[in-house]
């Protein structure tokens, strides 16, 4: 409930500390809660729908922005990374921000307006970084171009959204809920050998035909799968003959986090996302253009890895990076979503 003076009540719950996404009100009003929210990320979490963008300052010394230019932000989620480049900028030029999840882009288009990026400097548009060919051929070619391929923490810390084993909610798992089959439906469609294929090419999942025997036992016997609290007890199922302890626990925690992570890239065909995205990269990019991508897992830096090293060979990116750039110690303890990315970057010859 709402006071007439614009307040908002304080959200009643159990315990001395707000628990669950809805409890947590200060930490969704930033403005506002600015000390909340600051104390947060100071203990190394992320606020309730936020996200904390990963290696800004790295990304801005490679991709190099200048005022005038053109760019591209492949996946706009929060907006961190794209409110930073639109500084680069200082109000000449113009950046192009892409989004596949209609709920976070309208957010975020509203958040950049408020900071003072409105449509004479920026563009957003509602589209899978997959159609980059033909974004490219309407408003490109672009002088800089960044692609964040994780999944946003506005995403994963939504119970409605079901891309957590952490929070009971639907087992849902689309970046665009409006498109494709719900996670829930999309298991059921899988038999044995793909369940198991998909655990271990998406996510290279270790017990993965145990795990896929047990799904469809699940289903054999009229168990339904339709929630993330039901897939985690699967795996919990699944795991049941390891001895107790922290080190079970902590397996089935990652089995969790693999499982989660196998079953998304599958609703959202990721990695052919991915594939049409990196295909259509040197069409995208102008002479001397440089690109910077995020990755998260083995998967996409593989085809990241793979797609630079060509473009090289064959003459079309003058420069690539040497390896893989990793989050500094202090910026991993700061945001402990940091850990596992990789920094791979080119230019356009």
């Amino acid at each position: 409930m709402t006071e007439q003076n614009g307040h908002k009540r304080r959200v009643r719950y159990r315990g001395t500390h707000p628990r669950t996404f809805e409890e947590k009100y200060k930490e969704h009003d930033p403005k506002r809660y600015a000390d909340t929210v600051e104390k947060v990320i100071r203990k190394g979490s992320t606020p309730a729908g936020m996200h904390l963008p990963i290696m800004v300052e790295e990304i801005l010394d490679v991709l190099q922005i200048a005022p005038g230019e053109r760019g591209l932000d492949a996946t706009l989620g929060y907006g961190g990374h794209t409110g930073k480049m639109l500084g680069c900028l200082q109000g000449q030029g113009h950046l192009y921000a892409l989004d596949v999840d209609p709920i976070e882009l309208a957010k975020t288009r509203t958040r950049l307006a408020e900071a003072g990026y409105g449509p004479d400097i920026l563009t957003t548009l509602q589209c899978n970084f997959a159609l980059l060919g033909s974004i490219a051929a309407e408003y490109g070619p672009f002088d800089f171009l960044l692609a964040d391929l994780g999944v946003s923490s506005m995403q994963l810390d939504n119970p409605a959204r079901g891309f957590s084993y952490k929070t009971d909610g639907p087992l849902d798992l689309r970046l665009d809920p409006t498109r494709g089959v719900p996670a829930s439906e999309r298991l059921m469609e899988l038999d044995r050998a793909e369940i198991a294929g998909m655990l271990v090419e998406n996510a290279d999942e270790p017990y993965a035909e145990a795990l896929a025997a047990e799904i469809r036992k699940t289903y054999r016997r009229g168990g339904k799968i339709d929630t993330t609290t039901r897939l985690r007890e699967v795996v919990e199922s699944c795991l049941a003959f390891l001895p107790e302890g922290q080190e079970k626990r902590e397996t089935v925690k990652k089995t969790c986090q693999r499982t989660f992570q196998a079953l998304r890239i599958d609703v959202n065909s990721e990695f052919e996302a991915l594939s049409a995205f990196l295909n259509a990269l040197p069409g995208a990019l102008a002479g001397g253009g440089r690109v910077a991508v995020l990755s998260f897992h083995s998967g996409e830096d593989r085809l990241v890895k793979k797609a630079f090293g060509r473009y090289y060979r064959e003459g079309i990116f003058s420069e690539i990076s040497d390896g893989v750039i990793r989050p500094s110690a202090e910026e991993c303890a700061r945001n402990g979503r940091a850990r596992s990315t990789k920094l791979r970057w080119a230019r356009r010859a």
